[in-house]
């Protein structure tokens, strides 16, 4: 258990990152309230989570994380988490073929409604308000009383993480996640795909090993492991008035658990060693992730390691890197080895999304696919050349056909955006963007992983 911490401790430290309420009786109440709510997920669900993440750390699994950019009030429907969570199991089964390693699946689902923002104001015109934080927050709507933080709104969070893991859970057990079903969707998306004769292969090797499968008596029927999935749920823990008061004492073991969502992570806002976000992480006992990039110090990253993962525990530590394509052959391998030189387990994820992120033509904030791909690449590639191994990705993608990304093999162009630009923060793959990513990194992990075993074979 950490020393010298409390579930509260994170209120003597100083803070960024979060809003003013108007009324602090308002705040205390509705904290007070979500302490008496049930957890959303439990201890042993998390305990699970870093089990399979120590397997990532020592690369014999792989990790894909994926979701919203930040969940709405607005748009919260049952088909939407179905279709997120369907394309998440899509891309799962492609780059388990891909890495040749069981695929840990976790949602940015079910708690990502905070946002850190660049300004703490926002300009239109002669206009200037607070900016939009997060519909946990304040709303999106540019008026005066829709910025005003609420702290009612930690309540409708509540209830609608609540109903999203139902449907989750739901899903992950139920017959929504079969594998037979699931690699039929992948050939329906190959066979409409402008780039279908590129992902053939993987798809007529996936499809021969489930028939193989099938010959040999290996079916949904008899092997439940076919039909049903492990998928765990994550968010920044941004809002720690939240946090804090969904964080319980695990019966079993005595020890404190963020019951918010099962992976939570620190951004790259918010990383300080001695500021608040990272004393509330460190004394929970959950999986926990922290953004880094550009400019994060090697020094200072060894301190939050050890801050953060003070026992070397495998998969209790996630790095997640944010780069940029231009940046990632400069600025990651010092870090890198660092961490690899001190000794340090964590797992490395690649997060292509916020390092890339550009103003079009059309004036929209968007992300090109190639220089996503890009990132993907120069970091497996440093990886490798560190002998270290990338453990995984981290996506803002959407099971919705929505046009906020460049490119892609549906040729998305910047007069195209405007279409169906609906993310309330960050631009997000869509669906058929995010499985054609899974089907190029796919062929990456193969790529290396064959150069591996040439290298063995070779030795021998």
């Amino acid at each position: 258990m950490a020393t010298n911490w409390t579930p509260a401790s994170w209120r003597e430290k100083p803070i960024l990152q979060v809003p003013e309420y108007p009324a602090e009786a308002d705040l205390h109440a509705v904290e007070d309230d979500l302490r008496k709510l049930p957890p959303l997920v439990f201890a042993g669900e998390a305990r699970r989570l870093k089990k399979s993440l120590a397997k990532v750390a020592n690369g014999e699994a792989f990790l894909l994380q994926g979701g919203d950019c930040a969940e709405s009030f607005a748009e919260f429907d049952t088909n939407g988490i179905r279709d997120t969570f369907k394309v998440l199991l899509q891309m799962a089964v492609v780059l388990t073929f891909g890495a040749s390693c069981p695929v840990v699946k976790v949602g940015r689902m079910a708690g990502q409604f905070a946002k850190p923002r660049s300004s703490d104001i926002e300009k239109k015109g002669d206009v200037t308000l607070p900016s939009y934080r997060g519909d946990i927050i304040n709303g999106i709507e540019f008026t005066e009383e829709a910025r005003i933080p609420d702290p009612q709104r930690m309540l409708r969070a509540y209830n609608q993480a609540s109903a999203t893991l139902n449907l989750l859970r739901a899903f992950a057990q139920g017959g929504f996640a079969d594998l037979h079903q699931v690699h039929g969707w992948n050939l329906d998306f190959v066979k409409g795909s402008p780039q279908s004769e590129r992902y053939n292969q993987i798809a007529d090797r996936l499809d021969e090993t489930l028939n193989f499968m099938t010959a040999c008596g290996v079916t949904a029927e008899n092997v439940p492991q076919l039909r049903e999935t492990d998928f765990y749920t994550s968010h920044e823990a941004l809002l720690p008035w939240y946090e804090e008061a969904l964080t319980r004492q695990d019966s079993l073991t005595g020890d404190w658990y963020d019951c918010s969502a099962h992976f939570l992570w620190i951004g790259d806002r918010t990383r300080q060693p001695d500021h608040a976000h990272v004393e509330f992480l460190r004394g929970v006992k959950n999986p926990i992730g922290m953004k880094v990039g550009p400019t994060t110090d090697p020094d200072d990253l060894i301190r939050n390691i050890d801050i953060l993962n003070p026992a070397n525990e495998a998969g209790r530590l996630t790095l997640i890197t944010r780069f940029g394509a231009d940046k990632v052959e400069k600025g990651l391998p010092p870090l890198i080895r660092r961490v690899r030189d001190e000794g340090r387990s964590v797992v490395w994820s690649c997060d292509p999304m916020h390092g890339n992120t550009i103003s079009a033509e059309s004036g929209y904030k968007t992300r090109p696919v190639n220089q996503i791909l890009s990132e993907v690449k120069s970091v497996f590639s440093v990886h490798r050349a560190e002998g270290t191994h990338a453990g995984g990705i981290h996506f803002e993608m959407t099971g919705k056909d929505v046009t906020e990304c460049l490119g892609g093999a549906q040729e998305i162009t910047s007069s195209d955006l405007s279409s169906r630009y609906h993310t309330h923060c960050d631009p997000r793959l869509n669906a058929s963007q995010s499985l054609e990513l899974a089907f190029l990194i796919a062929e990456e992990l193969k790529a290396h992983r064959d150069l591996d075993a040439a290298k063995v074979a070779l030795a021998g």
